[in-house]
């Protein structure tokens, strides 16, 4: 079994849930989706992770600079030069925000200036609201970096010690690390949000090693897949948290155990699908090689149902500001659903036009110079 194909496919899962907790569905999916569906991507990263980077650090890092920095910069800072257009344009405005009654602000310079910097220096000043994900970018990009130097510094005293023993001991102090910074509110000043979600992530890729080791040996039976599925549905009902940014002690306890089963079930639905071709198979492993673009553009592909939405039941249109989506109606009006086809597909469509538009281009432009040749 092709192994990166059904890890695309865990990841196409995750990020179509992402969307769809991002379009205020129900409680209950939302509750059950954000219990693991973020570490869902960080277990995925750690999975990959090969001995060989040990041994080349600095390629391993700059690798992962060139997969998350440069990803982060170039779309931030899109975002930020089209922040001011967006709100001449409507999209953006300072009466309609989030379901917590915040808004968003044209910059003045000073402010877009100081974003610039933040966006270059520290993954911070992005959008917060056409950019909120990107948090992501930044704390994949610190846990990766952190848990190599870990890896070295134990492989340093303890030269024996294999990749998945030394795994354990990070998740470990991960752990440990989520409960002093909960207990006693520390933050880390030289981490954009306090690191919180670095924490959590350093645990989560600490354990990809690990649960690659197992699946290796183990495959999780149809009874195991019902009572994890079980065991998440107890966690939505009871509102057990995410990687959010106001965790609670007793986050400590439930968020690795949702967040592990959370991957397994995934993983086993990719199995599953990768047994035999099929439609769905071919679309997900596609969703998971266009995670990225999913993932930075999905809410700004929120607005044309935005705008259906405003036209159907006739409100107020400066409601397209709204982040992410309009909370009116929502969700028994179901319109959920449409967000969340438009949130996957619209960026799928959008980098296929643009890849078939620049392979014309680049067609007639070797027409163009045989000809004049």
């Amino acid at each position: 079994m092709n192994r990166n194909e059904r890890i695309a496919i865990v990841k196409g899962l995750a990020i179509i849930l992402m969307v769809i907790g991002h379009a205020e569905a129900q409680s209950f999916i939302t509750n059950f989706i954000y219990i693991f569906h973020m570490p869902v991507f960080f277990v995925a990263a750690g999975y990959f992770f090969k001995e060989s980077n040990i041994s080349d650090p600095y390629g391993y890092m700059k690798r992962r600079a060139k997969g998350l920095y440069l990803p982060f910069v170039k779309w931030a800072l899109f975002f930020l030069l089209i922040h001011n257009l967006m709100f001449a344009l409507g999209i953006l405005n300072e009466e309609y925000g989030n379901a917590q009654g915040g808004v968003t602000h044209p910059y003045t310079l000073s402010q877009f200036v100081q974003r610039f910097f933040l966006i270059l220096f520290s993954m911070g000043g992005y959008d917060e609201f056409l950019a909120g994900a990107f948090w992501f970018f930044r704390a994949l990009l610190v846990v990766s970096i952190v848990y190599l130097i870990l890896v070295k510094v134990l492989r340093h005293f303890f030269p024996r010690i294999s990749l998945s023993w030394a795994s354990a001991i990070i998740a470990g102090t991960a752990l440990c690390f989520a409960l002093i910074k909960i207990g006693f509110n520390f933050r880390i000043p030289t981490i954009v949000q306090g690191g919180i979600r670095e924490t959590w992530g350093l645990f989560f890729f600490s354990m990809g090693p690990i649960v690659n080791r197992f699946l290796s040996k183990y495959s999780l039976g149809i009874w195991q897949f019902v009572l994890l599925v079980l065991l998440l549905c107890i966690g939505a009902h009871f509102h057990w948290k995410g990687m959010n940014l106001t965790p609670r002690m007793i986050d400590v306890a439930t968020l690795p155990i949702t967040g592990l089963a959370g991957f397994l079930v995934l993983d086993r639905i990719a199995g599953w699908l990768t047994a035999t071709d099929n439609a769905a198979r071919r679309f997900l492993n596609y969703c998971g090689a266009m995670t990225l673009y999913i993932y930075v553009f999905h809410i700004i592909a929120f607005k044309p149902v935005s705008m259906i939405k405003i036209w159907w039941f006739g409100l107020d249109p400066s409601q397209i500001g709204c982040h992410m989506v309009i909370h009116d109606y929502a969700p028994g009006d179901y319109f959920w659903v449409l967000y969340s086809i438009a949130g996957v597909c619209l960026p799928l469509l959008g980098i296929y036009c643009y890849r078939r538009a620049k392979n014309a281009l680049k067609s007639a432009s070797r027409r163009s110079s045989l000809l004049t040749n």
